[in-house]
């Protein structure tokens, strides 16, 4: 037992050692997100109301089927199955079996059935339009991690160039060649690159933690694949908006769930007229009956003309469901004359419904030209701050090198090193946030082209 108990404990800290040395890809994130997330599950299961919608739609065209049963008791005079008076306690069933079809309503089934799959169409893509969203959240959130990661890099790096001065600083003291003071400052600069490493952690930390919020599972242990984002050439996919946008308008859930709408909105206007014409319907039915009177035998009389005598025969609960046995059909037609201004009204506003959906189609249309525009420029200028700090950091990295230079032979003061190397650090930043910046730009434009998002 005690053998089981470790075996158990061993394989449960495989397990987690597991998990947390589990790096995600971004399409591992992407698809694990689109799988778990609570908001598409419910769009998920509203598709699914839309679709029994549609199996309810489907069945108006079919005659309905209703059986009945009663039981009644009888108290008093009553007139029973064959015309005569009564004057006892009695108690009696009725069965009955009726199918009723609609032959024709205006056309009302066939266009409420074309409505309901319409509006299972539109489900599909407001859920696909959703995922977009989560797909596009992960990709933001995912780069933001990485771009944390690299600013750690740049800070470790900083406290590398720190530590080395710090010790030159402490030998040139020791020798008597340099003052205090200037190991002193040297330190205090070491002290303010590990305070920034610190601030670089915490933000990755908090990056993490939004990402795993985000797919819903939990933060400990979780860590995203290190991926080598590296511009070998950097440009724009297109240079005018009116290509992505007519590629966008033809292929985005969100105007094509617009689009549906509003052909719903016009088979309802249909749907509505429907009820200014006449309704055909076709029915048939059978029955029986069976009564019995209490403390009496189940007899009926029989009178024979010849003789007139009376003779009694049985008349059990069998005998008079076959007796009593009753058909009937028939065809019924309503034709609408005045219903209180009802179907009116019903028309005008399935007909504002529709001038709605259009407007709506036209608002979604016209709010993506405007996000594709902004999406367009903002591109465009994460490309010119890409291209501009890839600029600084080439100058900066040569002015850094000829400080090196000149405070390794002691003519640069630490303070003066400090600028010249602050002034990297920075442009370190920059270049890595115009870098991450420039490419979720890019990966926005791409989506709007149909492109898949594809980090490397």
């Amino acid at each position: 037992m005690r053998t089981k108990i470790v075996s158990i404990l061993a394989f449960v800290l495989f397990i987690n050692a597991n998990a947390q040395d589990k790096k995600w890809t971004l399409q591992e994130c992407v698809d694990y997100a689109l799988d778990h997330n609570i908001s598409i599950k419910q769009q998920a299961l509203s598709k699914d109301l839309a679709e029994e919608d549609i199996t309810i739609a489907k069945g108006n065209f079919y005659p309905s089927l209703n059986s009945s049963v009663s039981q009644n008791w009888n108290f008093g005079s009553y007139i029973d199955n064959y015309g005569g008076r009564v004057s006892t306690d009695s108690r009696s069933n009725s069965l009955g079996l009726s199918s009723n079809v609609t032959l024709y309503n205006g056309n009302r089934n066939k266009n409420n059935l074309l409505q309901v799959q319409k509006s299972l169409e539109a489900a599909g893509f407001d859920l696909e339009e959703n995922k977009n969203g989560i797909m596009l959240n992960v990709v933001n959130l995912y780069l933001n991690v990485l771009l944390n990661k690299e600013s750690i890099i740049i800070a470790q790096d900083q406290i590398e160039i720190s530590k080395n001065q710090v010790e030159k600083a402490k030998a040139l003291v020791d020798a008597g060649s340099q003052p205090k003071s200037t190991l002193l400052e040297t330190e205090a600069t070491l002290a303010a690159n590990e305070e920034q490493l610190t601030a670089a952690q915490n933000a990755l930390d908090l990056s993490l933690l939004s990402l795993a919020q985000l797919l819903q599972i939990s933060h400990k242990g979780f860590d995203i694949q290190d991926v080598a984002l590296t511009i070998d050439a950097a440009s724009l996919i297109y240079n005018d908006t009116d290509v992505i946008f007519n590629t966008a308008i033809a292929n985005l859930p969100e105007i094509k769930s617009a689009e549906v709408l509003l052909e719903r909105s016009e088979i309802g206007v249909k749907t509505a007229k429907g009820a200014y014409y006449p309704s055909l319907s076709f029915g048939a039915g059978l029955g029986t009956s069976y009564q019995h009177n209490q403390g009496e035998k189940d007899v009926r009389p029989i009178v024979d003309p010849n003789t007139n005598t009376i003779t009694y025969v049985s008349n059990g609960f069998g005998k008079q469901l076959e007796d009593n046995l009753g058909y009937n059909l028939g065809f019924s037609l309503n034709i609408p004359i005045f219903n209180r201004f009802q179907t009116k009204s019903n028309v005008a506003k399935a007909q504002i419904n529709q001038e709605i959906a259009a407007l709506q189609l036209e608002d979604r249309q016209v709010k993506l030209r405007e996000t594709i525009e902004k999406a367009y420029a903002d591109a465009k200028a994460a490309l010119n701050q890409y291209i501009s700090a890839e600029k600084s950091l080439l100058a900066q990295n040569e002015s850094f090198k000829n400080a090196q230079v000149s405070y390794d032979s002691g003519v640069m003061t630490s303070f003066d090193f400090d600028q010249v190397r602050n002034r990297l650090v920075n442009a370190q930043s920059s270049l890595a946030n115009a870098k991450y910046n420039f490419v979720f730009r890019t990966k926005l434009l791409e989506y709007y082209l149909g492109i898949p998002i594809v980090l490397e």
